[in-house]
C-alpha cells in the first residue's frame, strides 16, 4: 500500500544539456578523490590520518571532534596525498591518491539487535554522514530520538538523473537498508517516488507516489506534506543511492563508493551518465567533453540551483550525483542587460517573452542579471514553495535573529535547498539559502 500526493506549487525550469539515455552508463577512472568537510554541515573535523598514509576504502580520514564514534571515510584505497587547510588551519579537503581497490570489511552481526548496534555500524562506516536530520539539516545527532525516516526516491532538481530501471539486487539493497534503519526508529521509514517510475514496493517502508513540479523531490516537501516537523522532534533524511550503500553495508559488509554522475549543461558537449568514485576529480569527469567555444564556463558540482561552483581543478562534492557547466556570463555584452527581452531569456515574469514559451529548453547563464534592492513582498517566494509556512515573514524573522518568530512562523521544517527555487524567482535578489543556513546555523548555538 502505498501513499499518494501531488505537489502544485514549484517550477520545472526546462534547460538544455540534459541526459538523453539514461540507461548508458560510461565508466570514467579518477587519479585522487577528495572528501571536503565543509559537505557535511554540524561537522566538527578532527584528522584521523597523516600525509602519507596509507588507508583502504571506508577507512576513516576524520571523526567527528564533539561525537568521535562519527567517521567520514575515504571513498577509495591509496595514500593520503594531501591535507588542504585555509586560515587558523581549517580543513579545506584532503586528497587521496587512488591506488588498489580495497575495502574495510565491517562485522554487520547484532546490527539489527538494538537501536544502539544500528547507529554504531553507520557511523563506523561513514554512511551516518550522509544522511540529515530535521530541524537544522545536520549530520543526525547519535543522541536524538528519531520520530521517522525519509527516504528520497528521485531527485527532481534541474537536469538532475534518477534511475530508469532497478534489478532484483537494488530491490534486496533497499531491503535490507530499510530493515537496518527501522532499528533506529519507533515510526516509519518513508521512501518516495515519482508516479509512473519502476522504482518497486520496499518491504518495510511506506511508498509514497509523489507527482508535481520541483521541489517534489525534495525531503522538506516530502515530510510537510506527510508529518511536519514540530519542536522538540528529530526526522533524519537521506536519498535512495545512500539507502543502497546502507544495504550493501548489510549484506557484503562494506559500503561501495562509487556513484553514478550526471554530466549536464549547455556547455557540455555530449550530456552523459558516468560512473566514478565520489570526490572525483572533475577534470576527470569533464575530458573532452566541454564545447571550445571560446565562453569563460561556470563549473557546478551539482544543479544549478543548489550546487557549488567549482574551478576546472576541483573535485565532485557531496552529495556527488551531478556536474554542470553552464555560461559563465561576465563575457557577454548585452544590449538593455537584464532588462533585455531577448525571448531566449528565461524568466518567471510574464514581463518577459520567454515566460510565454512553454517547454522550450533554455540556456542560462550565471549572471546575476539585477542589483539587490530591500525585500518585495509580493509573494513570489509562496509560487514555487509548497510547504505550509509564510517565507517572506519567515526570512525577515531570520534576518531579525528574533528566535520566537523563527519557531512560530515553521524554522525547524525548512533547510537551505528549500528555498532555493524562491531564490532563483527573487526579484530582490537575495541569498535566501545562506540566510537559511546562517539562520539555522544560529539558532542551533542559541539553543543548544
Amino acid at each position: 500500500m502505498s501513499i499518494g500526493i501531488r505537489i502544485k506549487k514549484g517550477l520545472d525550469l526546462h534547460l538544455a544539456g540534459a541526459v538523453a539515455d539514461t540507461r548508458a552508463i560510461v565508466g570514467s577512472s579518477t587519479p585522487t578523490v577528495a572528501i571536503v568537510p565543509d559537505d557535511f554541515e554540524g561537522l566538527v573535523p578532527k584528522m584521523e590520518v597523516k600525509e602519507g598514509e596509507t588507508v583502504l576504502a571506508g577507512q576513516p580520514l576524520m571523526r567527528h571532534k564533539l561525537h568521535e564514534d562519527i567517521k567520514i571515510v575515504s571513498p577509495a584505497a591509496g595514500t593520503v596525498k594531501a591535507v588542504v587547510r585555509g586560515e587558523r588551519r581549517k580543513i579545506m579537503r584532503v586528497i587521496v591518491e587512488v591506488g588498489q581497490h580495497e575495502a574495510l570489511k565491517h562485522d554487520t552481526l547484532g546490527a539489527t539487535s538494538s537501536a544502539g548496534a544500528a547507529r554504531s555500524l553507520l557511523m563506523k562506516s561513514g554512511l551516518w554522514a550522509f544522511m540529515r536530520q530535521r530541524p537544522y539539516d545536520i549530520i543526525p545527532d547519535p543522541d536524538a530520538t528519531i520520530r521517522d525516516i525519509f527516504v528520497t526516491g528521485f531527485d527532481s532538481a534541474p537536469l538532475s538523473y534518477t534511475p530508469a530501471d532497478f534489478t532484483a539486487d537494488d530491490k534486496a539493497r533497499f531491503e535490507a537498508g530499510v530493515k537496518l534503519l527501522s532499528v533506529l526508529t519507533e515510526g516509519k521509514v518513508y521512501v518516495s517516488r515519482r508516479t509512473g517510475e519502476n522504482l518497486p514496493d520496499i518491504a518495510g517502508a511506506e511508498m509514497i507516489d509523489v507527482t508535481g513540479p520541483h521541489p517534489s523531490g525534495n525531503a522538506g516537501t516530502l515530510i510537510a506534506a506527510i508529518a511536519p516537523v514540530n519542536k522538540g522532534e528529530t526526522v533524519v533524511c537521506l536519498t535512495l543511492d545512500v539507502l543502497s550503500r546502507i544495504g550493501s553495508l548489510m549484506l557484503i559488509g562494506f559500503a561501495p563508493m562509487d556513484t553514478v554522475v550526471a554530466v549536464t549543461g549547455s556547455e557540455i558537449i555530449q550530456p552523459q551518465l558516468v560512473n566514478t568514485l565520489i570526490g572525483a576529480e572533475l577534470s576527470a569527469l569533464l575530458k573532452d567533453n566541454v564545447k571550445d567555444d571560446n565562453r569563460h564556463h561556470r563549473i557546478i558540482s551539482g544543479n544549478v540551483l543548489t550546487g557549488h561552483a567549482e574551478k576546472a581543478d576541483g573535485y565532485l562534492r557531496f552529495p556527488y550525483r551531478q556536474v554542470t557547466v553552464i555560461p559563465e556570463g561576465d563575457d557577454v555584452a548585452e544590449f538593455m542587460g537584464w532588462a533585455s527581452l531577448s525571448p531566449r531569456k528565461m524568466s518567471t515574469s510574464p514581463s518577459f517573452p520567454g515566460h510565454f514559451l512553454g517547454k522550450r529548453l533554455f540556456t542560462p547563464d550565471a549572471r546575476l542579471l539585477g542589483g539587490r534592492r530591500a525585500m518585495i513582498m509580493s509573494g513570489e517566494y509562496d509560487k514555487v514553495l509548497p510547504m505550509d509556512i509564510l517565507p517572506e515573514y519567515l526570512i525577515k524573522a531570520i534576518l531579525a535573529r528574533d528566535i520566537d518568530r523563527m519557531e512560530q512562523l515553521g524554522i525547524y521544517e525548512v533547510a537551505p535547498e528549500d528555498f532555493a527555487l524562491a531564490e532563483y524567482a527573487d526579484t530582490s535578489k537575495l541569498e535566501l539559502q545562506k540566510i537559511v543556513r546562517e539562520g539555522l546555523d544560529y539558532l542551533r548555538k542559541e539553543l543548544e
